[in-house]
């Protein structure tokens, strides 16, 4: 564990060598393309007031790591490194003004002036796409690897609290193995098995309590109120219930107009609308402002798109993994991991 800010660029010549070295490329994104589709990427006139619909904050995987604040329709708040080394799978707000997020080689915290006050380097080998506070003195993440481990960090200490082994599909291909997952309000861990296309829930022992084996894309998951579960990947959303049946569902086929082939995470809010994160694969292609698809659309229990946000130039927030609404006040950090809190 080391304090430092991610300052090294490294050259082109990198990433043709990572797509040959990672078999997987970027797990389930790898199979997106940038060539133009049949249909138009997005309507003529999009839904919703556009960046002024809502008060968020805004990551995504890319090739220069960048996230953004935007409170009122402008950008208030920007975080740029151009290491061109790491991709912001996960990033949170806290209610503190401070970012923890995931970075592909690393999980980091920073303060609202990108102070850096925490950060951990995965091994090599090693690759950390997701992380969560809990409280304000540790942090969850799990590490993909040869040997891939749930860990809980305490920062004041600087030590592993907890290390539990996790399953995965293929032990070699580290990239593949997990993106996103959400810490309960029961306290337990909702787990994406990316590479073995389930969700599987563990306590704070790390035995297994619940999982859902018919989920054939498994990007991201998080626990409902009302006790289902959320799960995004490929081209759909679908909402579990504790039995595993799809209650509700969300496919490309239901937003006409509107061109998602690679979704990154979805958030159900308050409402009942779901705001869903189209992501595009720079490693791919160029992506061209003038023809990229919407980088997210709210939408309604019955479908309907609320609200489309395309902001590929002025501000050019690029591609999209994740929103954060921040409307209301809220306490990211308040959560647990069974006695961890």
């Amino acid at each position: 564990m080391k304090n430092n800010h991610p300052k090294h660029r490294v050259t082109l010549p990198f990433f043709a060598a990572l797509a040959l070295s990672l078999s997987v490329g970027h797990g389930q994104e790898a199979t997106v393309t940038n060539q133009p589709s049949a249909k138009p990427s997005a309507p003529a006139m999009l839904s919703g007031n556009g960046l002024a619909q809502h008060n968020f904050f805004y990551a995504g995987e890319a090739k220069t790591r960048d996230m953004y604040i935007v409170r009122g329709g402008k950008v208030v708040w920007a975080y740029h490194d151009d290491a061109g080394k790491g991709e912001i799978s996960d990033a949170t707000l806290l209610s503190n003004g401070n970012v923890l997020f995931a970075h592909q080689f690393g999980v980091s915290l920073i303060t609202p002036d990108k102070k850096m006050l925490w950060h951990h380097d995965a091994p090599p080998k090693c690759e950390i796409h997701t992380a969560q506070m809990i409280g304000t003195n540790r942090v969850i993440f799990i590490q993909n690897g040869p040997a891939p481990k749930i860990f809980v960090a305490n920062l004041a200490s600087g030590q592993m609290e907890k290390e539990i082994s996790l399953p995965a599909g293929n032990t070699n291909s580290t990239h593949g193995q997990f993106r996103h997952a959400r810490l309960t309000d029961a306290g337990t861990y909702l787990v994406a098995h990316m590479d073995m296309k389930k969700i599987v829930e563990y306590d704070e022992t790390g035995k297994a309590i619940w999982s859902a084996t018919n989920a054939t894309q498994t990007w991201s998951a998080k626990r409902l109120k009302n006790g289902n579960t959320l799960i995004s990947g490929g081209g759909n959303v679908r909402e579990l219930n504790p039995a595993g049946e799809t209650v509700w569902e969300f496919t490309a086929a239901d937003a006409p107009g509107y061109d998602f082939k690679s979704i990154q995470i979805a958030t159900r809010l308050p409402n009942g609308h779901t705001i869903i994160n189209n992501w595009l694969n720079q490693w791919n292609g160029a992506i061209d402002p003038a023809t990229a698809s919407a980088q997210a659309i709210e939408v309604t229990a019955d479908k309907k798109v609320v609200w489309a946000l395309r902001s590929w130039t002025d501000p050019a927030l690029g591609p999209s993994t994740t929103i954060q609404l921040l409307d209301e006040p809220a306490v990211p950090e308040n959560a647990n991991f069974g006695g961890f809190q």
